[in-house]
């Protein structure tokens, strides 16, 4: 399973994933007030968090995030942040580093 706010790159890694074989899929626990609607719904194997402060989430997605609204979000991800198997700060990473710290960790897991 795969959760994170809007614009941590949860889409790109989950069909990155599905390319290479691997069974994954995007939790969308950020539209939530569920706090684990992540495991009711899916029962991952492994749950990846992805992370990305609100500045950067802004740039990728060309539009500006409401501060409160941002907030509520961070509240509804806490519980999955909080039972994540890896956590992945994506602010300073590029598509294809984000694969590669995903895919490392799978290969150990």
């Amino acid at each position: 399973g795969v959760v994170g706010p809007c614009g941590a790159g949860k889409s790109m890694l989950v069909a990155a994933l599905r390319q290479r074989g691997v069974r994954a899929r995007e939790v969308a626990q950020e539209h939530s007030y569920i706090p684990h609607m992540w495991l009711r719904v899916t029962r991952p194997d492994l749950l990846i968090y992805l992370d990305v402060s609100r500045e950067v989430a802004e740039r990728r997605l060309r539009r500006s995030l409401p501060g409160e609204w941002w907030a509520e979000i961070g509240n509804r991800l806490a519980h999955a942040r909080a039972h994540a198997d890896l956590v992945v700060d994506t602010d300073l990473l590029t598509e294809q580093e984000v694969v590669r710290q995903v895919l490392e960790f799978l290969r150990r897991s």
